[in-house]
């Protein structure tokens, strides 16, 4: 079987829409495959998911590892692999591992043929009424450390058999692992323009200003916004939903955020926290962050007068793309708990 034809094919096999497209061209493909001496097997889609872990880590001693493999069993498969479809598909260059243009190619429909086989038995599952398999939600920082949380564990409770993977990054990051198919669905702290993507208004976060229990404001009701211009300031780092959704709110005040006297720039919000509590500078957070930290005393909440920072948190899915059933049973759960009462907001 020549590349060409097995990427026809499984273009044909990852695109039907229901019964009565589905049953012809599972049947086709398998006479296909029985024709060229390929048949569908556990190891054949062994060998898809090889590769599939090879390019994604960039390593055949890696993907070994997370397969509990032998590298010389990896490497087997995907010489087979190879072989099957009369491509190269993987460029070894020194310790570095990288996809040839045939196999960019590839390992795009591998993915779906994958993703296929896992969402057919999702559905049969559902079907029974169990859920189980794996899946691999993507949140910013303030959303996927204390919100998201609280749902995976409630929605597990229902669904024991069930895998949840929570990649936690900055908005811009998680955007494209929503855009790449990395990741199923995602939530972030700012509104993001793109035409692929689906974006559903969930929660709203609000963001307040933080000094450490002895600043000279802590004791303040309020300051003015001009006030904040002197002020030794931390920051997240760009990409943040938390450092955008301030910066807007900022302009929308009159305030350019370039006035702002950074001291520090932070890839978490956890190192910006505790930067405060070490008296490095003031920010501004999410309340959800610095709750217990007001409640305990160590850190101060500052309101800015005429000034609210709040912000919605948004879920974000690519457009187009068909949703597995436990994704899209997930979904379901949080937002039928988010609709019944949002997470408590006690810091007040």
């Amino acid at each position: 079987m020549d590349f060409l034809h097995f990427i026809n094919l499984a273009h044909d096999c990852v695109v039907p829409t229901g019964d009565s497209i589905a049953k012809p061209v599972a049947s086709r493909y398998t006479q296909e495959l029985t024709k060229s001496g390929l048949r569908e097997t556990t190891m054949d889609m062994r060998r898809l998911e090889v590769l599939c872990k090879v390019i994604e880590l960039k390593s055949f001693t890696k993907a070994a590892e997370a397969l509990s493999l032998s590298q010389p069993t990896i490497s087997e498969h995907v010489r087979t692999l190879e072989e099957m479809v009369g491509e190269k598909l993987i460029d070894r260059l020194g310790r570095e591992v990288l996809p040839t243009p045939a196999g960019r190619i590839f390992y795009q429909y591998a993915r779906n043929i994958l993703q296929m086989r896992q969402d057919a038995m999702q559905a049969l599952q559902q079907f029974r009424g169990n859920l189980s398999g794996n899946l691999v939600l993507g949140a910013s920082t303030i959303p996927g450390t204390y919100v998201l949380p609280v749902y995976i564990g409630s929605f597990k409770a229902v669904h024991p058999a069930i895998q949840i993977t929570l990649r936690i990054s900055d908005t811009a990051q998680i955007v494209e692992n929503v855009l790449q198919g990395d990741v199923e669905a995602g939530m972030v702290g700012s509104k993001w323009n793109d035409r692929r993507l689906s974006l559903e208004e969930v929660l709203l976060d609000e963001l307040v200003l933080t000094v450490s229990r002895d600043h000279q404001w802590a004791g303040k009701a309020r300051i003015q916004l001009d006030e904040l211009a002197g002020e030794p300031f931390l920051s997240r780092e760009r990409g943040s939903g938390t450092r955008m959704a301030m910066e807007k709110i900022l302009e929308q005040h009159g305030f350019d955020s370039s006035r702002l006297f950074v001291v520090g720039e932070m890839g978490t919000t956890e190192a910006v926290r505790q930067s405060v509590k070490a008296r490095l500078g003031v920010a501004i957070l999410s309340r959800l962050a610095v709750r217990e930290d007001v409640r305990h005393g160590t850190l101060a909440i500052v309101e800015i007068d005429g000034v609210s920072f709040s912000r919605p948190l948004f879920l974000i899915t690519r457009k187009n793309r068909q949703m597995s059933p436990l994704c899209s049973a997930f979904l379901d759960h949080l937002l039928s708990r988010i609709a019944e009462a949002e997470p408590p907001n006690d810091a007040r």
